[in-house]
């Protein structure tokens, strides 16, 4: 079958999508140059030996925009980074930051290397050089620039980048602070690692508050009525699919590399994650049926459709077939400039990337909040919260002599801990910013969620550099 779509690459779909909400929002033109514009690009080349032999490993850091410090962005270890990608992605994050109110730039880095070719040992060799080579340039700071986990990275990788930190910046109180997404024995805060997937589900949550968005795209019921399908069984699709199943959403299909699962009745999300543990793959899930080639099961039919893997999957060689009502993006840039086009004809309802996938930024700014600030978020109120509770409950058992339901006392007596407070911060945040982009949508008369998005970031840029200077 020939391709019908000559595809743009990320970086231009990207732009494309900047360049149709500036016309719509009346973005200063300087400004909008600035917006369009990655500050600044490291490219590195460095040796390391592995098992006798010297090997020459590529990366890149990209720092899309500086109004805010330090930037942030994520690390990827993938055989398909490149610089387009990384300039890309790093202009989303300044987006996302912007779209959630987290006071940081945007940037992203990658390392062109298949991680699974290498042992641990060696993989720690590479990522330390790696990091000393961003560290030595000034690309890598509590300050400056604050990378977290990608695709290919996980905590593991970034306690090793905090290692290398500390070894050549002994004197800096905040090395914690290098990197977010470190485990909590080393700095890290609980619910980060599945803070994108369960961002994703505050995201779809917030939508079905709003019944006249609702009626606006006749779609009926609640959450827990729709069905759903998932792309990308990793960190976001995994902690997605979890939320959501909690919630009460019927989660009736997965794809992932190998394949794709279906049923109609639903499946366990915890039984899978536990079956793809043991297995290795989630095919031949009990009471489901295979599906050979995961791409096709994106247009299966369903309520909700989730890609959560790869930028992208959806062009205008698939646009047609999409069934789902509700595409939410898990992934960055999952739907190409084109096709996102031809789904809005279509009348479905987007739930833009820079918006529904902004929970691991939103709970990386407050692990770093945690570590500049050295203390455990609730430390200081906990136990008052308690107590006060406890107040509560005697001073109602005092004028009434009715029981009171043993559930309503723990809910009483409870003082928020840590991740009660990370819970509540996310959902806020969320919440926040869906209602934002609501404002800026009937202010501009913007036909997407994904335009609203884009003028709730762009316009905050823009007055920061109008108002501090360029």
């Amino acid at each position: 079958m020939k391709d019908i779509e000559k595809k743009p690459t990320f970086l231009e779909n990207v732009d494309m999508m900047v360049n149709d909400t500036i016309t719509k929002i009346n973005i200063d033109s300087n400004i909008a140059k600035i917006l369009k514009t990655c500050r600044s690009v490291l490219q590195v080349k460095f040796p390391v030996k592995i098992k006798n032999q010297i090997e020459i490993f590529h990366g890149w850091r990209a720092v899309h925009s500086t109004h805010r410090l330090p930037v942030k962005g994520g690390l990827r270890f993938s055989t398909n980074v490149n610089q387009e990608e990384v300039e890309a992605l790093a202009s989303l994050m300044t987006f996302k930051c912007a779209v959630v109110d987290v006071p940081f730039g945007g940037a992203k880095g990658g390392l062109l290397i298949d991680p699974k070719q290498y042992d641990e040992e060696s993989l720690e060799k590479i990522t330390k050089k790696f990091a000393r080579e961003l560290i030595r340039k000034g690309y890598l700071s509590p300050a400056r620039d604050v990378p977290a986990p990608d695709m290919g990275t996980s905590q593991r990788e970034m306690g090793w980048i905090l290692d290398a930190y500390k070894s050549l910046r002994p004197d800096d109180i905040n090395h914690a602070a290098c990197v977010t997404g470190k485990s909590t024995d080393h700095g890290g805060i609980k619910g980060r690692l599945e803070a994108t997937g369960r961002g994703v589900c505050e995201a779809l949550k917030e939508f079905f508050r709003h019944s006249n968005e609702l009626t606006k795209h006749s779609i009926d019921g609640t959450l827990s009525d729709q069905t759903i399908i998932i792309q990308g069984f990793g960190n976001v699709g995994i902690n997605s699919a979890k939320a959501l199943y909690d919630n009460g959403a019927r989660i009736i299909g997965v794809a992932e590399r190998e394949g794709g699962i279906f049923s109609e009745d639903g499946i366990d999300i915890y039984q899978l994650e536990k079956y793809q543990s043991e297995k290795q793959t989630i095919l031949n899930f009990p009471n489901t049926q295979n599906v050979k080639k995961s791409i096709d099961l994106l247009s299966y039919k369903c309520d909700i459709l989730i890609p959560a893997a790869l930028e992208g999957v959806i062009t205008l060689n698939n646009a047609d077939t999409i069934q789902a009502k509700i595409i939410c993006e898990g992934a960055n840039g999952p739907i190409t400039y084109r096709a996102n086009k031809k789904l809005l004809e279509k009348k479905k309802v987007i739930i833009p990337d820079i918006y529904a996938n902004a929970g691991g930024v939103t709970v990386s700014y407050f692990e770093w909040i945690r570590n500049t600030s050295h203390i455990r978020m609730g430390r200081l109120n906990k136990r008052y919260e308690e107590d006060r509770g406890e107040a509560i409950i005697k001073a109602i058992q005092s004028i009434s002599d009715k029981n009171i339901p043993k559930n309503l006392i723990k809910q009483l007596v409870h003082g928020a801990n840590e991740e009660d407070i990370i819970a509540s911060g996310l959902e806020d945040t969320m919440r926040t910013s869906f209602q934002d982009m609501l404002e800026n949508k009937e202010k501009y008369d913007l036909d997407s969620y994904r335009m609203s998005a884009y003028a709730v970031a762009l316009k905050k840029i823009e007055k920061s550099y109008l108002e501090l200077g360029i």
